[in-house]
């Protein structure tokens, strides 16, 4: 049997993987994204930013897989970052830094980018690749002082690309978007699809469970 493995700890990844019928094998890579940015250079553009922090995390945690006995899998990598500006914006890190970037979202429009790598393990190897990045438009809207210093506080848009989710409380603060919500909220599912389709996998075969209504 085929397994799924997701390599991230994103509880949002997770979450949209199990509503979608597929029950992942998790696998965190550790990679040092700040590293790959930098050996990239300036001048790489930013969907193959995106994309290569996503090969990368794929790449990573393959030999763990093997070493545990998964002989035959598929392994998705992924990585968000938002465009704004010209600007790839990753995880803000401390209530300053977010806030500071709220001052410049708040009543824009900004891309999303989310890079995915799809690596199909066949009896232990890496047998085939396939990787590419979604893009959608996200119209944030103005909270107020008090909206937006009780959503930093909460302490959640400090670990999420562009200091804000879709899919928690900064929902509240998105006007609406142009493009596939799965993917804003970290795993295009689409696209994912697609590229498992490129490996010769059809995704109802990893179904974990038929959906219930």
């Amino acid at each position: 049997m085929t397994r799924f493995v997701l390599a991230s700890a994103s509880p949002a990844r997770l979450s949209v993987l199990r509503a979608a019928g597929i029950e992942p094998t998790v696998r965190v890579s550790g990679v040092d994204e700040d590293a790959v940015t930098r050996a990239l250079g300036a001048a790489a553009a930013p969907h193959t930013v995106v994309t290569e922090l996503a090969r990368a995390k794929a790449d990573a945690v393959v030999p763990g897989v093997v070493r545990d006995g998964i002989e035959d899998a598929v392994v998705v990598g992924c990585d968000s970052m938002l465009l704004q500006d010209g600007e790839l914006l990753g995880k803000p890190g401390t209530v300053d830094v977010a806030r500071t970037r709220w001052a410049s979202m708040a009543g824009r429009s900004a891309t999303l980018l989310t890079g995915h790598c799809v690596l199909k393990v066949s009896d232990g190897v890496v047998a085939g690749e396939q990787a590419a990045h979604s893009e959608t438009v996200v119209h944030f809207g103005t909270p107020s002082d008090a909206e937006l210093s009780a959503y930093l506080a909460s302490g959640e848009p400090l670990a999420v690309a562009g200091a804000f989710t879709l899919d928690g409380l900064g929902g509240w603060f998105v006007d609406r978007i142009e493009g596939d919500p799965s993917s804003v909220v970290g795993i295009g599912l689409p696209l994912v699809r697609s590229l498992l389709r490129a490996l010769e996998v059809d995704v109802t075969d990893l179904w974990s469970a038929a959906p219930s209504w």
